[in-house]
């Protein structure tokens, strides 16, 4: 079934009604007495007409600021041209995100000075208890007709998944961006290797070696980035991390560190055999390794298609599978990370149901079929599959399929004021023991749990 889209409401003239009938005047005046008339039909009639005309016209603002990505812009800007010039009376005023800061800075700094939009569409989970701690979110709950319309959308587990833990739910779940790996289907085949062969570490791990023996070390299957700013290691050791563990994120239910596990190491000593052994270079490069052909297989999402599109060589092919997983997990479900964003209306707000009507719009089937089709990305809608607003899209993008797919089995990130602290502890500790060497890849990750205990303990 179709999600209904609320109409907004119209706004109705304010003021009372314009007088029956203006007291007669004179029939004989003079000119001070028409004067004096004038006058007193002008302080009768002039306020409640003003009032009148001023109540019809009057025009309310939202002001919305959707991510600086330029497919997401120019998504905004369609669905903002097309509500506006259907609703003269609530208009949207958009303003994109600037590029050169995160979007946490932005809406950190917005909110302490009290500068929030009505609404933003790029709401990363992982910075939700800041914005509430901060006093910035609303508690979209209490909107109206808020739980029936996101259950039907995205399903009852998609919004507990983004329900906070008091029970309000701080932000509107929006799309995902699951990460698997992209490979070169012709170069892959010239080696002899499979897609299967990838599912499993030591498959995997084969094949690198493979790939090396084939091409002398011109070519690689895999480069881990080396690059060590902390938002890097959702890619590689995060997305592998919540693969291994099977959709366990860092901390557990009560806040406990707990990555200094089975998985945790699995993925560290998987990682550091790529440099150990040869196998990935360890200096970076500008250009993109995956459409050169020096690297066979690379990170890829949902937000990865549209610079595939625009940027890959005439007669490049590329397939997607599943991130790999340890031995122990052969042929079970895959997870991976997410990277989720989703929307939100801020406590600023002096309109929010009439923000959360113009987010019925943008979540309408209509608009989440515009989206994917525009960004390539994937809005958390049930159903899409079979949905004829949906079915030329990925008959158009088929590679979305196995991202629709996946997205049933991703995670997000804890909802931690500390996560940037955190994983900028395990980025130290990945190239240390990762990339570098100078340490055993579990006794560095056992130094990043702690790290991250320290951090959350307040001792660091």
């Amino acid at each position: 079934m179709k999600a209904t889209v609320t109409h907004p409401r119209k706004f109705r003239a304010t003021g009372s009604a314009l007088p029956a009938a203006v007291p007669e005047l004179p029939r004989r005046m003079t000119a001070r007495t028409r004067s004096l008339g004038a006058a007193l039909l002008g302080a009768l009639v002039g306020p409640v007409l003003a009032a009148f005309l001023g109540g019809a016209m009057a025009q309310t603002t939202i002001t919305f600021w959707p991510s600086s990505n330029p497919e997401e812009i120019q998504f905004a800007t369609q669905i903002v041209s097309q509500w506006n010039g259907a609703h003269p009376e609530l208009q949207i005023k958009m303003q994109p995100l600037p590029a050169s800061r995160s979007t946490e800075e932005v809406l950190l700094a917005a909110i302490a000075a009290r500068t929030t939009p009505d609404v933003a569409a790029n709401i990363y989970p992982g910075a939700i208890s800041q914005f509430v701690e901060a006093g910035g979110l609303y508690q979209h709950e209490s909107l109206p007709g808020f739980m029936e319309f996101m259950t039907e959308r995205s399903g009852e587990d998609v919004v507990a998944l983004y329900t906070h833990p008091s029970g309000h739910v701080y932000q509107i779940p929006w799309k995902a961006n699951p990460v698997m790996f992209a490979y070169n289907v012709k170069l892959l085949a010239e080696a002899g290797i499979e897609p299967g062969d990838l599912a499993t570490y030591t498959g995997f791990l084969e094949a690198a070696k493979k790939v090396e023996d084939h091409w002398g070390g011109e070519k690689h299957l895999y480069t881990p980035t080396v690059d060590v700013t902390w938002w890097q290691r959702f890619f590689d050791f995060y997305g592998l991390y919540i693969a291994a563990s099977q959709g366990q994120t860092l901390l557990d239910e009560d806040g406990a560190v707990v990555f200094d596990n089975d998985a945790g190491r699995e993925v560290f000593e998987f990682l550091a055999t790529f440099f150990r052994e040869g196998y990935a270079p360890k200096g970076q490069t500008a250009q993109n390794r995956f459409f050169q052909g020096t690297t066979l297989v690379e990170q890829a999402g949902p937000f990865t298609m549209p610079f595939y599109e625009n940027n890959a060589p005439e007669g490049f092919e590329f397939g997607l599978i599943p991130v790999p997983v340890p031995d122990r997990l052969a042929g079970q479900p895959v997870y991976t990370y997410g990277d989720p964003k989703n929307i939100a209306i801020f406590t600023t707000s002096k309109h929010p149901e009439e923000a959360w009507e113009f987010i019925e719009f943008i979540l309408s089937p209509e608009n989440d079929a515009l989206f994917m089709s525009i960004t390539g990305q994937v809005p958390y809608r049930l159903g899409m599959t079979t949905d004829p607003l949906f079915t030329p899209i990925l008959a158009e993008k088929p590679n979305l399929t196995a991202f629709l797919d996946q997205t049933a089995r991703t995670r997000g990130v804890d909802d931690t004021p500390y996560l940037i602290e955190i994983f900028t502890a395990i980025s130290r500790e990945y190239e240390a023991g990762v990339i570098q060497g100078v340490r055993e890849p579990a006794v560095a990750l056992r130094r990043a749990a702690q790290q991250a205990k320290d951090i959350i303990s307040g001792f660091f």
